[in-house]
């Protein structure tokens, strides 16, 4: 099954395009947290960006750095903010967010609160 993603890259599905190479295409999120939040997509379609290619997934970080600093300078916001969460659109991608606080994003799902020996044990299990 082909993602929304590449029905994007391939023209069967409007964008508002920001910055488009021979490997990558970077659009605006139809539902963003600020204005320009933009996505960030390598054109061939790989479900989980963990399985990029080295190479590839070097460029495409290369690619978030550059299109940062147009947003930054074109928003004028503090900083752009970077999310990964994966599991939205089965196609990598990485949200590049203009921000001026971490009030400008929505509040996280509840969070785990371990004490110190807790931590110790997940390092111990995930050390390597």
């Amino acid at each position: 099954m082909v993602s929304l993603f590449t029905k994007i890259v391939d023209g069967e599905l409007p964008c508002h395009k920001v910055y488009e190479d021979e490997h990558h295409l970077a659009f605006l999120d139809l539902r963003p947290i600020s204005a320009g939040h933009t996505l960030l997509i390598p054109k061939k379609e790989i479900d989980y960006l963990f399985d990029m290619p080295d190479e590839d997934y070097a460029r495409m970080w290369s690619v978030a750095k550059k299109i940062a600093a147009h947003l930054q300078s074109q928003t004028g916001c503090a900083r752009v903010c970077v999310g990964v969460w994966g599991f939205e659109v089965p196609h990598a991608h990485i949200h590049l967010v203009p921000t001026d606080s971490m009030a400008d994003f929505p509040p996280p799902p509840d969070r785990m609160n371990p004490n110190s020996e807790d931590l110790a044990r997940v390092a111990k299990n995930l050390a390597f």
